[in-house]
């Protein structure tokens, strides 16, 4: 039995996603691995940054943990993978002890510009980072991931923002408004986002402040930013495929939300 790392989540808190993450399978033989042993791999290299071949010898094999997470990480029906439906759930469940109710009514909206790798395989120009690719992140108000995409960083924040909000509005059926900041300013947005999932709009602008503060309920947002900001493979990209990102930022978040 090996050493635990600082990465991996406890047996109880696997219990809690078990039958998610062990009801994808492609063969009918009793599985020789332990599920868990490769989830925690996979946290492993999201967490401290390091390529798959650099997996740790007494986790199982690193092809064998990148071959889980493929599969875990493929589309399924409605669009959703096994990573998405475990984030879904413990999204729901976090709620519910928050004494909130399942589904959320407002969404805080933000995107952050990524650096590219040269193994990264989206490329985009970011005019004021220089950067590869953007995070668009949908949350609720208490920091819950909702809807994620990832963009090329030459994609405006109101562009990516309509994106994400159309590949999800099959899971914000309750959602009545969004809060963004100025970037995200204009009738066509407010229009299409309406179009879309019937949410209205409202701006929170600092210059409205008049002094350097905190804005009421955006800061939300920014706090989910910093927690992905303590994972290591999150501080580059380095993903060839922007959907293989989306994942590995979902499986960040799933492990934030234990």
């Amino acid at each position: 039995m090996r050493k635990a790392y600082p990465s991996d989540i406890s047996r109880e808190q696997y219990e809690m996603i078990k039958e998610e993450i062990e009801s994808c399978r492609k063969k009918t033989r009793p599985r020789e691995v332990d599920l868990y042993e490769i989830l925690c791999g996979v946290l492993y290299i999201v967490k401290e940054g390091v390529t798959w071949r650099a997996l740790p010898h007494d986790y199982p094999d690193y092809n064998l943990v990148y071959y889980y997470f493929s599969i875990w990480s493929k589309k399924e029906e409605f669009g959703t993978s096994v990573l998405d439906g475990v984030l879904s759930e413990l999204v729901k469940l976090e709620r519910l002890s928050n004494d909130r109710e399942a589904t959320a009514t407002m969404l805080i909206v933000d995107s952050k510009s990524i650096q590219n790798a040269d193994t990264a395989g989206e490329k985009g120009y970011d005019g004021g980072k220089k950067t590869g690719v953007k995070l668009h992140l949908g949350v609720d108000i208490i920091g819950m991931p909702h809807a994620i995409t990832v963009t090329a960083a030459d994609v405006t924040d109101r562009d990516g923002a309509i994106e994400m909000v159309d590949l999800f509005r099959s899971r914000l059926p309750s959602i009545l408004k969004l809060l963004c900041d100025g970037g995200y300013t204009g009738e066509p947005f407010s229009s299409a986002v309406n179009e879309l999932i019937g949410a209205a709009v409202e701006i929170a602008k600092r210059n409205e402040l008049h002094t350097f503060v905190v804005i009421p309920k955006r800061w939300v947002v920014e706090r989910t930013f910093g927690w992905l900001d303590k994972y290591r493979r999150f501080w580059k990209n380095c993903e060839r495929y922007t959907d293989n990102l989306v994942q590995l930022v979902v499986t960040i978040l799933s492990n934030l939300s234990f």
